[in-house]
Formats: structure tokens, sequence, C-alpha cells
């Protein structure tokens, strides 16, 4: 069942098209990522759902259990969320909580659980300015989530942290996923397949990849050879063109990545070639293309 979906949605500033024909879906008690690079049109596409800015043109459609205005059913996240640094952080959760419309009493209850759940219990009397980053950008998914709503929409949670900080959101959206639908936004595919169940990729304002990630996967990852050698392999390259196993390759420096539609064929072709043994190989890898391999070329 889809909890919000879009139907031609589109956005224009002036001459520009941020968005244009959007067709979304977004799965009830799913973690789905909107993957692209900057000035893909993610930020616009969240700020439509979250009803920040209107469309140009479509319809956005949630729910049809789930009375009245959306906005009553969403928590959200900015890219670069702002807090005030002399409150506590439970007394920003409570804060946000009785802003979502919380009497003070069930207020009190939703920061204290929305501290415990983010892992910050034995830090939420102490002022935000000695947060941090990674503990802000929790206690902004706790803000989120503190009146229980049914969608919370992150807009890159962990692109400004540091590895230790980008882990433990990673880990806590791995938990949130039993309490409650997301949708993320993100230009790192490793983040994407790490904690996501469907993904939609994005370019240039439109939808050009979609599936959940196991399609994907399926669908797109192909057997491949990482090969790594002393010598330029550039003129042995011309010779692999005529190989009818070969079905793409990438050539860096030293460093060849050949994909292939039949891996026992290209191992043994490969394993037994002269010309490549003179290139005095340092590295032989049989692998998979990744999802990111596919996320550079839909982009480029």
């Amino acid at each position: 069942m889809s909890l919000i979906e879009t139907s031609s949605l589109g956005k224009r500033f002036n001459d520009t098209e941020a968005v244009k024909q959007l067709n979304l879906s977004v799965r009830e008690g799913a973690c789905t990522a909107l993957l692209g690079p900057n000035g893909a049109g993610k930020t616009t596409t969240l700020n439509m759902l979250t009803g920040l800015m209107k469309p140009t043109e479509g319809t956005i459609q949630f729910d049809a259990a789930y009375e009245g205005d959306r906005r009553n059913y969403l928590g959200y996240l900015p890219q670069y969320p702002k807090f005030f640094g002399w409150m506590s952080g439970e007394e920003y959760l409570i804060f946000a909580a009785e802003l979502a419309g919380l009497p003070k009493k069930q207020a009190k209850i939703s920061a204290s659980e929305m501290l415990e759940l983010i892992g910050l219990q034995d830090d939420g009397k102490k002022r935000i300015s000695g947060y941090s980053g990674g503990m802000k950008q929790r206690l902004g998914i706790a803000q989120a989530l503190v009146h229980s709503p049914k969608l919370i929409i992150l807009d890159e949670p962990v692109s400004a942290l540091d590895p230790i900080g980008r882990r433990e959101v990673l880990e806590l959206m791995k938990r949130l996923k039993t309490h409650t639908s997301i949708l993320f936004s993100t230009h790192v595919l490793h983040d994407a397949e790490e904690v996501s169940d469907d993904i939609f990729i994005m370019n240039k304002g439109t939808v050009v990849i979609e599936g959940s990630l196991r399609e994907l996967q399926q669908t797109h990852q192909k057997p491949a050879f990482f090969l790594e050698t002393e010598k330029s392999p550039e003129e042995w390259l011309h010779t692999l063109k005529e190989q009818d196993w070969v079905v793409d390759w990438e050539l860096d420096h030293h460093r060849l990545m050949i994909t292939v539609d039949n891996m026992e064929k290209a191992r043994a072709n490969l394993l037994k070639d002269e010309h490549l043994h003179e290139l005095k190989l340092v590295k032989f890898e049989v692998a998979k293309t990744s999802l990111e391999d596919l996320f550079m070329k839909v982009i480029s």
C-alpha cells in the first residue's frame, strides 16, 4: 500500500524546471531512498511533499485512511537543521512536541521516549551547544518523530557528518524502520543500499531508475572482472572488443573493470590470454558491478 504518492509532479522556478513529471510512491512500513547528485531535484521534491513548497503542476496524494491535512502525519528533518544551543535536548523535544499539538504532559513523556530511542537518555539534560554533530542529527530525527508521525522525511541526514556521526545515524535509521515509514534523500548510494527497501534515482528533475533494492540488484548487477596491471592495457583492449562475452569495460590508468555476460567463458579466456599475462597482472578479481556503477551510468 502506498502511504504517499505523486502524479506528474512538477516545480518550475522561472525558466528552470527543478522537478518534472515526477511519479513517486512511498510504501507504508518501508524505508525509501531518493537518490541523486546535487541539483537533481531531491530537496525540492521533499519540500513539496512536506507542504513547504507548492508544486507548479501535478498532485500529491496521502493514504485516504489518514484523514485531514497530511502534514499532521509527517515528521521532517531538513538538510541543515537549526537548534537553540541554550536549550537542553529534553527541552528542545518537549518544545517540538508542543508545537506539534501534544499536551504538555504527553510532550514530556514523548520527549523521554525519543531520547531513549536515539540513545541520548544520558545527555538529555545537557545543552545542545555541547552536542557533537552526530548527536545533533539524532536529536533532529527525534524531533521529527516526537509526535508519532506515519512518515518521517529526512533530507540528506548524514551528508555533513564525520564517519562516526554518519555510522550513528545510519544505525538509528535501521532501528527506526520498525517504528515508522522513512523517506530520505542522499547522493551516497552506499548509504541507500545499507538501510533502504526501495530506491528512486533522480537526475535533472526526474526519476530515471526505480525499484526495490533486491529488484535493482537482480536486474542491473552484472558479473565483472577487476584487473590491475603494471603495463598499460590500452592496446590489449583492442583485442578484447572482439570477444562476444564482453558487455562493457572501464579503464582508469592501469585499472580495468570488464563487465561480461558469461562468467565461466570470460574467466577461461582471460586466464589463458598470453597478452594479458605479458602486461604483468597485479590484481585479478571476480565480482559483480555495484549499484554505484549503475548510478554513475544513469547520471552521466
